[in-house]
């Protein structure tokens, strides 16, 4: 049987049956009669789950990022450095969950650009404290302001119910909220 070739109009953007439609999690690509194979999985594999979540969210900040002009690794040292004070390269990775090369090279950057200032840590001449100058308090200050908006877009599948759930539930998981 030859296949039909009667016109079908090209599904828009926003239509489920689109390609392009930002409706893919299921893993399908819109075929008929295609499995949606990864929401069962997602179903049976909550850490499967998660890591495709985290993976879109990260995406998504990154992509956040470079329109703001300021890298996620380097705002959230700027972060750290405003809301917790100076501290050493070590620390910053540590706490950050950023590899110490990877903290060395945001550094190098933000002192480059002015936001941050490297000294040697008096106690240990091996380390260096890194204070946030205030160049880097505005460049934080300018891309904070975007942060809302981005959660927004991020989650908007979400209710601010369920937001706070998911806040509660990854604090748990993670090991830094009580239950």
């Amino acid at each position: 049987m030859a296949p039909s070739t009667t016109p079908h109009p090209a599904p828009g953007p926003d239509s489920p049956d689109s390609p392009d439609s930002p409706d893919r999690s299921d893993g399908s690509d819109g075929s008929p009669g295609q499995t949606p194979y990864f929401a069962r999985l997602a179903a049976e594999r909550p850490d499967i789950a998660l890591c495709r979540a985290s993976s879109a969210v990260a995406r998504a900040a990154e992509a956040h990022a470079a329109g703001v002009g300021l890298g996620v690794g380097p705002h959230l040292v700027l972060k750290m450095l405003t809301e917790a004070g100076p501290g050493s390269q070590r620390v910053l990775s540590d706490q950050l969950r950023i590899d110490r090369t990877v903290m060395v090279g945001i550094c190098d950057g933000l002192e480059r650009a002015g936001h941050v200032r490297r000294e040697r840590a008096a106690g240990d001449r091996r380390a260096y404290a890194v204070t946030v100058t205030d160049a880097g308090r505005a460049e934080l200050a300018r891309a904070e302001r975007a942060v809302p908006g981005f959660l927004d877009d991020s989650f908007q599948r979400l209710t601010p119910g369920e937001r706070r759930q998911l806040t509660r539930l990854l604090g748990k998981l993670l090991g830094t909220a009580d239950g």
